[in-house]
């Protein structure tokens, strides 16, 4: 039996993040923690693209995903859509996934998933690092250790 597992290492590899400015009181933090968990575990090259908001992050991901050069090991997407009074929110989280998901599906790219889909601004606040820690750190963890296995494959 072969134990494919992940190792939590940027080294050598390259690695770009899509963020929106959208919420941006809590993407600013949300990027802050993926650049700094990014940096501990040593990746050198990487890009930031900002985007208008989450909407806009699949176009940027795809077109990243297609790259003859300067291809990324793994993308980062990072965004906040908080839910409002109307299904508004459902329906843009739902096709930013779908849209996500085909990227990584069809290119074999990682593609982390830090969008966060709160009810509240607080709620939000507390996944970009007040009480339940800081999910755009947690999505770079996962694009690391994802990239990890996608070489062993």
């Amino acid at each position: 039996m072969k134990v494919v597992q992940g190792k939590i290492s940027g080294e050598g590899k390259r690695f770009a993040i899509v963020v929106s400015r959208w919420n941006e009181l809590v993407t600013k933090e949300l990027l802050d923690g993926a650049l700094s968990e990014l940096e501990k575990c040593g990746v050198t090259e990487l890009e930031v693209f900002h985007v208008p908001g989450t909407w806009e992050i699949p176009p940027v991901v795809s077109a990243l995903s297609r790259r003859e050069k300067g291809r990324p090991d793994a993308i980062i997407a990072l965004g906040c859509i908080l839910q409002g009074q109307t299904p508004h929110a459902a329906l843009l989280a739902g096709d930013v996934a779908g849209a996500l998901m085909n990227v990584q599906a069809t290119a074999g790219i990682p593609v982390a998933w830090g969008i966060l889909t709160p009810d509240t601004q607080d709620q939000a606040l507390d996944r970009a690092g007040l009480k339940f820690g800081n999910k755009g750190r947690e999505a770079a963890l996962a694009a690391l250790e994802t990239a990890s296995v996608l070489e062993q494959v």
